[in-house]
């Protein structure tokens, strides 16, 4: 695991904490939206950096 991967995930679960947050706060959909695609890019691109 080198360090690009980590960050990448680090902060794809980041974003994801804050959607949970947003979503209590009922937060517009589509910053949620918006959030939501940004972790999953995010989560995707460290998971497809790690040397497996």
């Amino acid at each position: 695991m080198n360090g690009l991967s980590t960050v990448l995930i680090v902060v794809g679960l980041f974003l994801v904490g804050g959607i949970v947050s947003f979503v209590k706060q009922k937060m517009p959909t589509s910053l949620i939206v918006v959030l939501s695609i940004g972790a999953a890019m995010c989560l995707v691109a460290g998971a497809m950096r790690l040397e497996v």
